[in-house]
Order: C-alpha cells, then structure tokens, then sequence
C-alpha cells in the first residue's frame, strides 16, 4: 500500500474498512493522495456511533410532550422596524443563502439557484435574491455581506456564474462563498464504507445543518465578527417570494434579545409536506412532517384551523454569539437517512445498483436542531402569499409553474395597491425598482399603465 500511511491502514483494518483500499495500488500519485485525505478526515468512532443508531427503531414524538408553538403576529411595531433599520444601517447583518443542491428534479442539472424563475426576464433564483440584496444595501447605505454555501457538486458552477453576472451589481469582496461538509456513505447492511470509484468515498452533502458547522471551519464566524455583524438571516434558494433581511423581523429579532428566530407559514391542509413548529418539552422545536403522528396532524382548533399549523418556510435568523456557541460545542447532531445508491464494488471491479433497495445510509445534519439550544428564541406569523413559494418539483406543487403564479399574484397586487391595472398582463418588478408595495406607489409615474407583458427595473 505505497504512499498510504501505516496507522491508517491499521485503523481501517480494525474497523473492518480495508475493503476501501482494494485495488488502490493502481491509483496515480495524485489520486492517492487525495483518497488518503479523504480517509484520514473520517471521524471512524463518530461514523460508528451513527451506523448503530441507524439500526435502532425510530421513536414517534410523544403527543403530551408536544404542544403548538405560540407565535408572534405579522405586524412589527414602529419602534421594532426602526430598531430593525438601525441595524442594517450599522452593517450589522450578513445574509446566508443555502445553495447547495442541483435542480435534477426539475430536469435541470445546474445549481438549481441557476433556474430562471423570472415571470417576464427569465432572472434567476439567484439573480432574484443577489438583487433583493443589493437593493437593501442602497436603501441602508450600508452593504450586507453575502455568505453564498455551495456544494462539492455546485461550488465551481456557482462561482463562475455570479462572477459571468458580475455578481448582479454587488460588491465581489461582500460575496463569500464556501462549502457545506460532507459524510461518507456506508452499506446499510454491513455498514462499510461505499466508493464511487476505485480511491474515491461516496461522499454526500451533510445536509443545511451542517451550514452552521462550515462558518466555523472555515474561520466565517470570526471574519464577520470582524465586519461588525452580529446576526445572520439564513434562507434556502428555492423560494424566490421571501424578504430578505427585511427590518421588521429582523428589528423583532433583536428587540426581543431572541438567539434564533423564524418565520412561520400556516399550514392548510393536515397532509401539506411541510415541518411543523412546536414545542417540544418547552422549548421551540421542529418536526418532519413525515414524524408527525396523523391524529395530531389532523386535530383543528374550534375555529376550524389546524392545531399544529405552525409550517416552517426555512427562514430565520440567527445571533453571531448563538452560532459560535454552537459550533463550539462539537454542531448539531446527525439524522440517518435509508438511500438506495449505486456505487463502485472493489472487490467485482465494476458499479453495482441497487435494484428496488435502500441499499445506503447517508448522514444529515438539519438547521432546525439549534432551535431548541436557543435560551430565547421567537416565532413570527408571516404571509404564505408574500413570501413561501418554494421551487422543488418540475410539476404540481411547489413547480416552476405554482412559482410564477405566486410572483405574478404578489406583484399584481403591488399594482393594484398603487391603482394600476395589469389587464391581465405578465408583469415583474424587479427588487431594484422596489422592494415593497409601499415602494412601488411611491415611485409610479403618473399616468402609468400596463399595456403588454412588463418588468420594471
């Protein structure tokens, strides 16, 4: 085993993982160092640990544990939305997008903040946000740094997109990208160690937990500490309705001295697949909605609303002082995911696909784990129609077109606030002619209509 150091080879004989090595002999120079690297950065007792837990039966929440998660109305007060300003004025937010994943569910296979979702421009999911960005940052005076996470699959592509768009008119030096972690793949049933090829681990993104880990690692935390931040507001890029950084949550936010707060849509429908807010033995907490038991899914207040509707659309806000305590204590925990995964079996030479198995496990650390660390957290009420359309699935729901739907009905009814008919036309406005509805009236020229399909910018 030339060029693979001899403690390694005897740790991975003593976990039964010597498998990984077969054949490594025929790797170049440069492949084995890095398949060195790979192994010798794998926390082997950890992976342990999480292939057992794997194989113990999952435990449904007890109902009298749980109770609906009490939350704060939509509304901020005047002196919460200026407390909110003040802080975006003194540079004091960074922005944090998730962005992570491919749009292979869309039959598109880029970076999935690549898809055009623009109702009139074709603008991108990222353009839409970098823009929403920009457009804070100039009513502010101040710029809002842009922590960009990709993955080892969208990082270069991400990259050379933004700096193809120039970085959609944002300062190149306050858009800082960096990668989410990731967890080798073991044998569900062997628990062994998967390669993708000869001297290459199946390794797979360690889930939009694992976000908060790779600030850390990559010394994040400390550099916008040395901006002057002191909040961070997180977001996923698939939903290209929600207000980022916007002074009314972020002032409520910080009025309150809450460590993490989050938005909440309400849920409709018992079956919607979304997570759901409560509280967990007193503390703010999420459940998968696939965890959820169906009665308590399906138990509605005398009003007729559901009694668990607290849905979390993925947007909150975090302390820089919360994630750093965090991140000191060793992250969030993993969740065992069953997958089925075609990977390279050393010892017949050739990939093997799992036919109709959930041949895999895969490990995932989920954002929604820190809420119950918070000491003070805060949930606020905000509009499904205003800001969660999310972009998942190429038809139905959550689909390219329930998106556009969703844009074209927000800003037809900016219009409408400022009494400007659409007669029906495609229209778009683009962050950077406004922000808001109260925005948009202000800035309609007299005599303004809408003639033919518009995007104003």
């Amino acid at each position: 085993m030339t060029d693979f150091p001899a403690d390694l080879i005897d740790r991975l004989h003593t976990f039964g993982q010597k498998h990984v090595l077969h054949g490594s002999d025929k790797l170049h120079p440069q492949q084995r160092s890095e398949f060195v690297t790979q192994l010798a950065s794998i926390n082997v007792h950890e992976l342990q640990e999480l292939i057992a837990k794997a194989n113990q039966p999952a435990q449904p929440p007890k109902s009298q544990r749980i109770a609906p998660l009490p939350t704060a109305p939509i509304t901020a007060t005047p002196q919460e939305r200026m407390i909110g300003e003040d802080s975006l004025r003194r540079g004091e937010v960074a922005a944090l997008i998730v962005a992570g994943g491919q749009g292979s569910r869309l039959g598109f296979e880029k970076p999935k903040g690549m898809y055009p979702v623009g109702v009139v421009s074709g603008a991108s999911l990222f353009q839409v946000h970098a823009e929403k960005l920009l457009a804070i940052s100039r009513r502010y005076g101040k710029p809002v740094p842009f922590l960009v996470m990709t993955s080892p699959v969208t990082d270069a592509e991400t990259r050379d997109y933004f700096h193809e768009n120039r970085y959609f008119g944002l300062n190149k030096h306050d858009v800082i990208f960096f990668q989410q972690g990731t967890m080798p793949a073991v044998c569900a049933k062997s628990g062994r160690l998967l390669l993708d090829a000869p001297g290459k681990l199946a390794l797979s993104p360690n889930g939009h937990g694992g976000t908060i880990t790779a600030l850390a690692e990559r010394g994040l935390l400390t550099e916008l500490r040395s901006r002057g931040v002191k909040h961070v507001y997180y977001f996923q890029v698939d939903n290209p309705l929600l207000k980022i950084c916007d002074p009314d949550f972020t002032g409520r936010h910080i009025a309150t001295q809450s460590e993490a707060s989050s938005k909440v849509v309400f849920k409709e429908r018992p079956e919607e697949k979304v997570g759901v807010f409560a509280l967990l033995d007193g503390q703010c907490g999420m459940i998968e909605y696939s965890d959820l038991p169906k009665d308590l899914a399906a138990e509605r207040e005398p009003t007729g609303e559901l009694r668990f509707r607290a849905g979390n659309p993925a947007i909150h806000m975090f302390t820089l002082d919360f994630l750093e305590r965090i991140t000191s204590s060793g992250g969030l925990p993993y969740h065992v995911a069953r997958k089925a995964i075609t990977h390279f079996d050393p010892e017949v030479g050739s990939v093997v696909s799992p036919a109709n198995e959930l041949n895999g496990l895969k490990f995932e650390r989920f954002i929604f784990d820190a809420l119950p660390l918070a000491n003070r957290w805060l949930a606020v009420q905000t509009s499904r129609s205003e800001e969660f359309s999310p972009l998942k699935n190429a038809t139905g729901d959550d689909s390219p077109e329930t998106v556009r739907a969703a844009q074209l009905a927000l800003h037809s009814a900016w219009l409408a606030h400022a009494e400007v008919p659409t007669h029906g036309h495609d229209i778009e406005i683009s962050p950077l002619f406004a922000l808001d509805a109260e925005e948009l009236k202000r800035k309609i020229p007299p005599g303004f209509a809408i003639t033919g399909p518009t995007e104003m910018r």
